[in-house]
């Protein structure tokens, strides 16, 4: 199997901080034929998404179930099933002692993109990383994925490594889902960025 994973907030949904209320959920511009357009390609579609709201006590989990309900809700109206969604809970500095730890699930660590391909036999070379940020960037790269950054203002430090230079910039999710459909089939070289489409700080 391959993936594409997504981030949440400002990717795939427009960014409202902490936002645990299905109401207010909106898929971003066109999001919702990005994912026809990659499902069409054979990618299976998982959320990955650091949730620190969880860490600081300002929501629960279990109010993440009603988000990924409704997100559910919203993608059925293009015929897209998501065929996962992972959160991390946790932050370093937060108040609620069981989340408030370091962990290798946090993005920019993997550890979300490891636990999906275990547990469902995802070809993570074959996989894309989609994200906002170079966090999600960073997270894709260490996972061994190929990697897009929506470029749309959220990235504020561009702190650049190897580890945090995408292989695609897209200025929203539709059009990474047509760069990754052009994308050609053999895979960069050494892990370097392949395209003009790098993105500089």
């Amino acid at each position: 199997m391959r993936a594409i994973f997504l981030d949440k907030d400002g990717t795939l949904v427009e960014d409202i901080p902490y936002n645990v209320n299905p109401a207010l959920l909106e898929l971003t511009w066109q999001a919702g034929q990005a994912l026809q357009l990659l499902k069409e390609l054979g990618y299976a579609v998982f959320v990955v998404t650091n949730q620190p709201g969880v860490a600081r006590g300002l929501f629960t989990e279990a109010a993440l179930e009603a988000l990924e309900k409704r997100l559910s809700e919203l993608l059925a109206q293009y015929g897209v099933a998501l065929d996962g969604f992972y959160y991390c809970p946790h932050s370093a500095d937060g108040t609620v002692e069981r989340y408030a730890v370091s962990c290798t699930c946090r993005k920019p660590m993997p550890g979300m993109l490891f636990r999906a391909a275990h547990e469902h036999g995802i070809d993570l070379a074959a996989s894309w990383m989609i994200g906002d940020i170079l966090n999600d960037v960073e997270a894709g790269r260490r996972a061994g994925c190929r990697t897009v950054l929506i470029d749309n203002g959220n990235e504020t430090e561009w702190k650049m490594s190897a580890h945090r230079a995408p292989h695609l910039t897209a200025p929203d999710l539709y059009v990474a889902a047509t760069m990754i459909a052009s994308f050609p089939d053999e895979r960069p070289l050494s892990g370097q960025p392949a395209g003009s489409g790098v993105a500089a700080p």
